[in-house]
């Protein structure tokens, strides 16, 4: 049976999924600004691999919960 966290991130899911790819956007978009007639497959690969890096750090800052 799902815990309850598991129900409820399940429900927003898709927004989540959909901030994601705001993100990249936005971040496409400041690139696209300095950078004019950008490779944008290549800036998205670039702009995704950071954001795992981010979130990576974002982990690992995270407290801890005990083992089940």
């Amino acid at each position: 049976m799902p815990k309850i966290e598991e129900i409820e991130l399940e429900a927003h899911r898709a927004q989540l999924e959909a901030d994601v790819v705001d993100l990249v956007d936005k971040y496409l978009a400041i690139a696209e600004w300095d950078v004019p007639g950008i490779d944008e497959p290549l800036a998205n690969r670039l702009i995704v691999a950071a954001i795992r890096r981010a979130l990576d750090g974002v982990e690992q800052a995270l407290p801890q919960s005990p083992p089940a």
